[in-house]
């Protein structure tokens, strides 16, 4: 029988300098989708499926994190004073959770991030949620799934999607062979290939599942490109040494790295809030229907 998956591990340690001047005094993990910081999602998942303890990777800069997950007194006190207990509640439910946290001193990659949770971790496998990367899916979340199958195999297992052709060189693609129509077995993995190179259109999304043998060949890998560490190089030497599989998950896959998949969070999230939901699209609706039109307009002549 697997070992249970209890700890799970969200490196958020880095710069954010894509969403730059917004990243330079707030961590781009508090940047907020509707009215909850992204990072709060990732956390939600993550007991959604089971996880009972989170390792925050956290860097300089990043002691919002922190704030965001402890308790408030002067602000839960007024809250009771004025009777809000509805936003009482809200708040509670962001402290309610077993969050421990660890600083990546230096910025040296995915690799050496994942190593600072050595001492948490121990000898279990664990999860590991990336920052950048929030799933929807209305009934099983996206390392839930992961879960079942490693529950299924007692393997390690990386949460992919297929991606389009365009989309192939953005990200690290896996090799192997098909176990049915959404679970491979690994053979090899390469980081942002050319397409015409790509062994598949399976790319890696930021869901793990991970054997503690992880952290052995982390502390033996090399540092590559710019002196970091990649965890993609140390999982290529355990996909050798045992199994490791690579699972198609469900779901809508949201890019927070990108300032497009930003927006596209943000709407799309905001669209599922019953209480804001018809007077935004309303909005939209207003907003986008003349565009449209012009649009269709400029094309036409």
């Amino acid at each position: 029988m697997a070992q249970q998956i209890r700890k799970a591990v969200i490196p958020a340690a880095g710069y954010g300098t894509r969403f730059l001047p917004a990243t330079k005094a707030t961590p781009k993990e508090m940047l907020p989708i509707v009215d909850k910081p992204t990072i709060q999602y990732i956390v939600e998942e993550a007991l959604a499926s089971g996880i009972e303890d989170i390792l925050i990777i956290s860097g300089h800069g990043k002691r919002a994190i922190e704030d965001h997950f402890d308790s408030a007194p002067t602000l839960e006190h007024e809250l009771m004073r004025k009777g809000r207990q509805d936003l009482l509640d809200v708040l509670r439910e962001t402290t309610d959770v077993n969050v421990h946290y660890v600083r990546q001193k230096y910025m040296r990659g995915l690799g050496d991030a994942i190593l600072c949770a050595h001492s948490f971790i121990g000898n279990e496998p664990f999860a590991v949620l990336l920052g950048d990367d929030v799933v929807y899916h209305p009934q099983r979340s996206a390392l839930r799934q992961l879960i079942d199958v490693y529950e299924e195999t007692g393997r390690s297992v990386l949460g992919c999607q297929i991606v389009a052709d365009a989309q192939v060189s953005s990200y690290g693609i896996v090799a192997g062979t098909m176990e049915n129509a959404r679970l491979m077995r690994v053979s090899d993995m390469i980081e942002k290939p050319a397409l015409a190179e790509a062994p598949s259109r399976m790319a890696v999304l930021g869901r793990y599942i991970i054997r503690p043998e992880i952290f052995s060949i982390l502390q033996n890998t090399e540092p590559g490109k710019g002196g970091e560490i990649q965890l993609t190089d140390a999982l290529k030497v355990l996909a050798q040494q045992d199994t490791v599989y690579a699972y198609n998950f469900e779901g809508r896959r949201y890019d927070l790295g990108d300032k497009l998949g930003f927006l596209e969070a943000t709407v799309e999230q905001a669209l599922k809030r019953p209480e804001i939901r018809d007077d935004f699209m309303a909005y939209l609706v207003q907003r986008i229907g003349p565009l449209l039109r012009q649009k269709m307009e400029e094309d036409a002549e």
